[in-house]
């Protein structure tokens, strides 16, 4: 896999019983880039997302990152997980676990790395993300915006080639909002292939390469963020921007 791996979907769609949650998705995104998937709770973005990262299963369609395609067998989705790193709205950190603990642990176990590099690369991500100063606690002290940030220092860890992120902020508080988006501005300008569900279209129209809109599990518009917050094609898109704006 390559270290700015592609993502690639073709036809990919998936049902829950009778409700068609994805409709014939197709898409191609590049390597080094920061793609947002937005649009209206229930549209399909989660999903979609949680299908690159192999952990939802749909019932057509293909989904191939850095061209090996994603699968369903237990060593196939091993070596996916190595190298496709997930943030997920609700941290998901080890709160019985110090800080440098949730860092370490995937590192040591998946990856064989001895607990002295594992944690010397640790404290390097933890720098980055803002909350080193708090490495030797537990992280269920740690304040959402902070816990969020490890968790992003916990993905960086394991060197993915993809970040997907499913709502990183919208359990947090404004200021807290604030911490974790510079984080991931910072991760976006470097270099990093990121896939960001959001709501924070300032995020989207000051960091993304695409905007990619989703309504009731198809994509109806996908384009730069200045041609999609200025003059969105679909009557839907003006709709939902238009919501934005008067909220």
């Amino acid at each position: 896999m390559s270290v700015n791996a592609t993502i690639a979907v073709r036809s990919l769609s998936k049902w829950y019983g009778s409700w068609r949650a994805l409709r014939d998705i197709s898409l191609d995104i590049a390597g080094g880039t920061c793609t947002v998937l937005c649009g209206p709770s229930g549209s399909g973005k989660s999903t979609l997302l949680r299908c690159l990262n192999g952990l939802e299963e749909w019932q057509q369609g293909e989904v191939a990152i850095g061209g090996v395609a994603v699968g369903y067998k237990a060593r196939e989705l091993r070596r996916l997980r190595r190298d496709v790193g997930m943030v997920f709205q609700h941290f998901n950190l080890f709160p019985h676990l110090t800080v440098l603990d949730n860092v370490t642990l995937a590192p040591r176990i998946v990856r064989g790395r001895r607990r002295g590099e594992s944690e010397d690369h640790a404290m390097h991500l933890l720098e980055r993300v803002g909350v080193a100063e708090h490495a030797g606690k537990l992280s269920s002290a740690l304040s959402g915006g902070q816990q969020q940030r490890v968790a992003i220092a916990r993905a960086l860890a394991m060197q993915p080639h993809v970040l997907l992120f499913d709502e990183p902020t919208s359990a947090l508080d404004p200021e807290s909002v604030k911490e974790v988006l510079d984080v991931m501005i910072d991760l976006a300008r470097s270099g990093t292939t990121m896939v960001v569900v959001t709501h924070e279209m300032g995020f989207a129209r000051r960091v993304a390469g695409r905007v990619i809109f989703m309504d009731k599990g198809s994509i109806v518009e996908t384009g730069a963020p200045d041609e999609f917050f200025d003059c969105p094609c679909t009557d839907r898109a003006k709709a939902f921007l238009g919501d934005i704006v008067n909220r």
